[in-house]
């Protein structure tokens, strides 16, 4: 099933909790010149314009990103500032927010000469999307399953590895799925920061992501969660988001905490944040 297209969602809450972690993520890792391999998994069309009638259906980005933009010019923390200034360089005009990036953009704009770029996407139309983009030369598409392909491309020729896995889950099979590809990309690159999205649907099935993972002997998972709203105010649709970081860099957690502590109270009186250890070392 390849139905799931993330334009009619792009910009929502959950993205910007997924893209402040790979932005405060990669900012850690730029701190050391030994170069990077970074694999996107489910790459997307890489920029989302929020005028389009996809994204315009629905309409989740006033629930996200648009709070943020509209509370840039006061904001304290410097993670949230940081993430801004880079959104900003996306624009047209400084007055709105109009277009919204996805994970490759945030990835390519900051990539060096030394680092690469790999990026997966299985959709046929989200592909082509991709292939309008313009990218530099260390960053490469391939028009395939992403899961397969992390495994495949391992291990890298760099020193370091930045993985992100974030699949739409339209099937339940899909948590397992991840499950079986991160046991054994982490066989073969252990020391890898991966980064794994999920959602928090009513019928709770990221519980097997979670279980998986939590017995699959990897020892450092870092695990954060924002929800919008209770599980019980909605009996349909995502209520939450859901960050695992395997080996993160030291510092993640209390960068991230601080940030969320101004975020939240923008998006609304019921968004709340939680972050712990699924697995300590």
């Amino acid at each position: 099933m390849l139905s799931y297209q993330h334009a009619y969602h792009a910009g929502n809450f959950a993205d910007v909790h997924k893209h402040l972690t790979l932005f405060a993520v990669v900012d850690y890792l730029l701190r050391k010149k030994t170069s990077i391999t970074y694999i996107d998994t489910h790459a997307g069309r890489g920029v989302y314009p929020l005028v389009s009638k996809e994204s315009q259906r629905l309409q989740e980005y006033r629930e996200g990103v648009e709070k943020l933009w509209q509370a840039k010019r006061t904001l304290n923390d410097p993670l949230l500032r940081q993430w801004c200034d880079a959104l900003s360089s996306l624009q047209p005009s400084s007055a709105a927010i109009t277009h919204y990036p996805g994970s490759p953009w945030w990835l390519h704009q900051r990539l060096r000469g030394q680092d690469t770029l790999q990026l997966f996407e299985l959709h046929p139309g989200e592909h082509r999307y991709l292939e309008d983009q313009r990218l530099s030369e260390n960053a490469t598409r391939t028009y395939g399953d992403g899961l397969a392909g992390l495994t495949q491309r391992l291990p890298v020729a760099t020193p370091r590895l930045c993985v992100l896995i974030d699949p739409s889950y339209e099937r339940k099979g899909e948590y397992q799925e991840v499950v079986e590809a991160v046991v054994q990309a982490m066989k073969k690159a252990r020391h890898a920061v991966v980064m794994i999205w999920y959602p928090l649907l009513p019928a709770a099935h990221h519980h097997a992501l979670l279980e998986g993972l939590a017995a699959s002997g990897i020892r450092k998972i870092w695990h954060s969660v924002l929800c919008l709203r209770s599980p019980g105010e909605q009996r349909h649709g995502m209520y939450g988001s859901g960050m695992l970081v395997i080996n993160p860099p030291w510092g993640l957690d209390e960068r991230l905490a601080a940030a969320m502590r101004e975020m939240t109270p923008l998006l609304g009186p019921y968004c709340h944040y939680r972050a712990d250890w699924l697995v300590g070392e």
